[in-house]
Formats: C-alpha cells, structure tokens, sequence
C-alpha cells in the first residue's frame, strides 16, 4: 500500500490484490505460431522403427556406449559388470528389455533391487 501501514482486512486484500494483479497481468503481445513451419515427416518404415523391438546389437551397442565405471545401480552394480558379463547376462537382459517394451512397465522383480539393508547395530564395524 505504497508504504502505509494497513491492518483492517478489506484495506489489506485491496493492497495484496493491487500488488499482485500489478505483477500477473497478461500482455497481449504477438506470439510466433507454428502455421509456417514445415516440418519432416516419417514414412511408414521409419514410424514403425520406432515402435520395434529392440536388438541384441542396439541393446549391446547402447551397454558398450556407457562409462564402465560411472553410476552403479542401487545393487552397485555398474556397466563394466555388464560388459564383463555380457554372455551370461544377455539372455536376461534381453527379457528385461523386451518385457518393458511390451508393457511400458518395469517388471516386479526389479523393485528388489531398490531396496539396501542398514545396519542399526554399528558395534564391531569399525575397524
């Protein structure tokens, strides 16, 4: 209320009211429109690749392309353990993949992995 004390509560929700309305308004300013723009299309084979199962080569190359090393899973389990591991676990891998995109959902079992055992007894850890 431009520095004046207001305490009574009609006075006060003018004030607010003012002071915000001030900052919401809606400027009816020329927005770009989308009218104009020519954008590519796919073909009927190109929109089907992307609906298509994954490959063992796509998921292989996808496993390859990532840090060894970096972002181990809540199992601690990181890409190098994959890659070292790749023929016992491609199988697996393979269901887990195509089972997601079948049902766009991430199985049951994959919920186990988010869960870490604490300790509440720390008596005989330290060393």
């Amino acid at each position: 209320a431009d520095g004046l004390r207001v305490e009574v509560v009609q006075p006060v929700h003018q004030a607010v009211f003012s002071h915000f309305s001030s900052h919401f308004r809606a400027s009816n300013t020329a927005r770009p429109t989308v009218d104009d723009l020519h954008f590519r299309t796919l073909s009927f084979v190109e929109g089907g690749s992307l609906v298509k199962p994954f490959s063992v080569e796509e998921v292989r190359a996808a496993v390859w392309d990532c840090d060894s090393y970096k972002s181990p899973g809540p199992d601690g389990i990181n890409f190098g353990f994959l890659k070292e591991f790749w023929l016992e676990m491609r199988d697996d891998i393979m269901r887990f993949i195509t089972e997601f995109h079948r049902n766009g959902k991430l199985t049951k079992e994959i919920n186990s992995t988010f869960i870490a055992l604490i300790p509440k007894d720390f008596t005989g850890m330290a060393n």
